[in-house]
């Protein structure tokens, strides 16, 4: 199908987020976005100026972020900061014990050194996304040392995984939780489609039914937080959006499992309670009951609710959606990281780990256009 012959509207809002994204938003991250000195990206940006904020400090997550969205980009210039971005990710946050800095200083000194499975989870994917793009053997190889050692390191009896271990792999400091799971998921997609695609598969089918046996709430069907049970848990519709892209998209993977079937009914719950479609959009969270927790519109949230719509193919949803998303989170020099529910700036600076989401949802959009 070719939106441009079915649905003029929706066509002219893909190409100009698209052009919007290639024309402003990368040429932030490869310019004022990046400390040529340390070889990383700055942390975050001023909105109203795109000049970086003073840094505190650098993630190996943020750098792997921006290694994925130049890894993905089109064109030399990006592929040349892509190769950057690896050589510094592995020189600056590589441990000698086999893991991964969480954050340096501003003088790239160890700042906090333990290991954190999100952090752990976006080196997977970001080596995933250089190898297939530069073909460097040691992204690959970097890929299935970082996983063996999530396996090993990270995963506790019952199948889940910590959330962050102390620095010497030997305590964990916190327990397990659905997104840096959600986004070893991800991870694990993209590392099957460069090496050992039955073993990660395994891995996935655990990791999908641990999910639905410790973190689905029953009457809503949506994964929360944090374990069922925890006090004060929240159900984030955005994570509902993203873990229903991410198993359509590999649907031979988790054939059969409960989470195939809870995933739509979760969306339904999150659609019907936590996206505004006369306002900003999506709600940052609600408790189990629907109340709302946190109504702040948080980019990534909106960028999420898109990908589903897209991969949903919900066309006519998908262009209002683009429409307001447009209108209320890009604007000429940049984007908003964050609104009220009236849709006012509640963050006036850019993070460098925001592009990631906008990128994955431009890579679904191909598929209605």
């Amino acid at each position: 199908m070719i939106a441009a012959q079915t649905n003029p509207s929706l066509a002219e809002h893909v190409r100009a987020m698209r052009a919007h994204f290639d024309s402003v938003i990368l040429p932030l991250w490869m310019g004022p976005g990046f400390n040529g000195a340390l070889g990383l990206p700055y942390e975050s940006l001023d909105a109203a100026t795109g000049k970086p904020l003073p840094p505190a400090r650098y993630r190996a997550m943020a750098c792997a972020r921006q290694l994925y969205v130049f890894a993905q980009a089109t064109g030399n210039a990006a592929a040349t900061h892509a190769d950057r971005l690896f050589e510094s990710m592995c020189r600056v946050f590589r441990d000698e014990r086999g893991g991964w800095v969480y954050s340096v200083d501003v003088d790239a000194r160890a700042l906090d050194e333990s290991q954190d499975l999100y952090t752990h989870a976006f080196i997977v994917l970001a080596c995933a996304a250089y190898f297939q793009r530069s073909r460097n053997a040691q992204a690959r190889k970097l890929m299935l040392a970082t996983a063996s050692a999530i396996e090993s390191r990270f995963k506790t009896h019952d199948g889940l995984y910590h959330a962050a271990l102390s620095p010497d792999w030997q305590t964990p400091l916190r327990p397990p939780a659905q997104n840096p799971m959600m986004h070893l998921t991800e991870a694990y997609l993209a590392a099957a489609q460069v090496a050992e695609p039955a073993l990660f598969a395994q891995h996935l089918r655990s990791l999908a039914q641990g999910v639905s046996q410790f973190f689905v709430h029953g009457p809503t069907q949506c994964i929360s937080e944090a374990l069922q049970g925890t006090p004060g848990n929240r159900l984030e519709p955005g994570h509902q959006f993203e873990w229903l892209s991410l198993v359509h998209g590999a649907a031979q993977v988790f054939e059969g499992l409960e989470l195939v079937e809870t995933l739509p009914r979760a969306v339904r719950w999150s659609r019907k309670h936590g996206v505004d479609v006369q306002g900003p959009g999506v709600l940052a969270s609600l408790d189990e009951s629907g109340t709302i927790v946190d109504e702040t519109r948080r980019i990534w949230a909106q960028t999420e609710y898109l990908r589903a719509l897209a991969v949903l193919g919900e066309l006519p949803a998908l262009e209002s959606g683009l429409a307001s998303f447009r209108a209320h989170f890009l604007h000429e020099t940049g984007w908003y990281e964050c609104l009220d529910g009236q849709g006012a700036v509640v963050r006036a600076d850019m993070p460098s780990t925001s592009p990631y989401h906008l990128a994955t949802c431009l890579a679904a959009l191909p598929n209605v256009v």
